[in-house]
């Protein structure tokens, strides 16, 4: 995209600010685009892999329901959902993210996406997703009414985000790896590490699991729960949309 605007820089390498502009955003994974499912496996010390199944068996997609996977990145979250053999639209922001995806999986309907203005009719989905990209989102409030428009009456959501851990010691040593190493963990494996200081900055200043769970019932969301994972370094979020 490479729009201009306020870029925190380092050289060459861009990485967005808190306030999450967009075009920042989606800048910043399109520069990490090429090496991006690499670089989290390593830095989540493989757990990222059991995160995807966790959010998979939440989502419990069947055959030809409709999936919708927003922030899809690459559609690596994407593939468990098709091999059930529901219709999984991987949506994204990035171009280069999809650009990247499309070459490892062209038989996938990629879609470039806003998830505060989505391109799709009210009432289309069985269930919507999102894993590890509803902070990067600008305004978190009007995503989330989004996925509610877009979702089926009796539908469901599941968001997977990173989350504070809940126990206390535990909590303090994850915060000092997020701030020291994950840093210089990210400049021996990704093509723009500047981009994992963000990443680290915006994990610390994301609500907590009670308070995810509040703005989704401010969105309409019923029904809604957590469950953590890893410690509550990952919360897994529900919520269904009134039949």
């Amino acid at each position: 995209m490479g729009a201009s605007g306020p870029y925190c820089q380092n050289g060459p390498v861009t990485r967005a600010s808190l306030d999450k502009q967009p075009h920042e955003v989606a800048s910043m994974f399109d520069d990490v685009a090429e090496r991006y499912d690499l670089t989290n496996d390593v830095l989540s010390l493989g757990q990222a892999r059991l995160w995807r199944k966790e959010v998979a068996r939440a989502v419990d997609a069947r055959p030809a329901q409709k999936v919708l996977d927003l922030a899809a990145g690459t559609a690596t979250s994407s593939l468990p959902f098709a091999r059930t053999g529901a219709y999984v639209v991987p949506c994204d922001f990035s171009l280069g993210m999809l650009r990247v995806g499309k070459q490892r999986h062209s038989w996938l309907p990629f879609t470039a996406g806003d998830a505060t203005k989505l391109p799709f009719k009210d009432d289309t989905f069985d269930a919507v997703t999102i894993s590890f990209g509803l902070r990067n989102v600008q305004d978190t409030d009007a995503a989330l009414r989004e996925m509610y428009r877009v979702t089926k009456p009796g539908g469901r959501v599941v968001i997977c985000e990173f989350s504070h851990p809940t126990w206390a010691p535990f909590r303090t040593v994850y915060t000092e790896y997020l701030m020291r190493a994950l840093p210089p963990a990210a400049r021996a494996v990704s093509s723009s590490p500047d981009a994992y200081v963000y990443l680290a900055e915006s994990i610390r200043a994301w609500p907590d699991q009670r308070a995810l769970a509040g703005r989704l019932g401010e969105a309409g969301w019923g029904k809604v729960a957590w469950r953590n994972l890893t410690g509550g370094v990952v919360a897994l979020h529900r919520g269904f949309k009134q039949a």
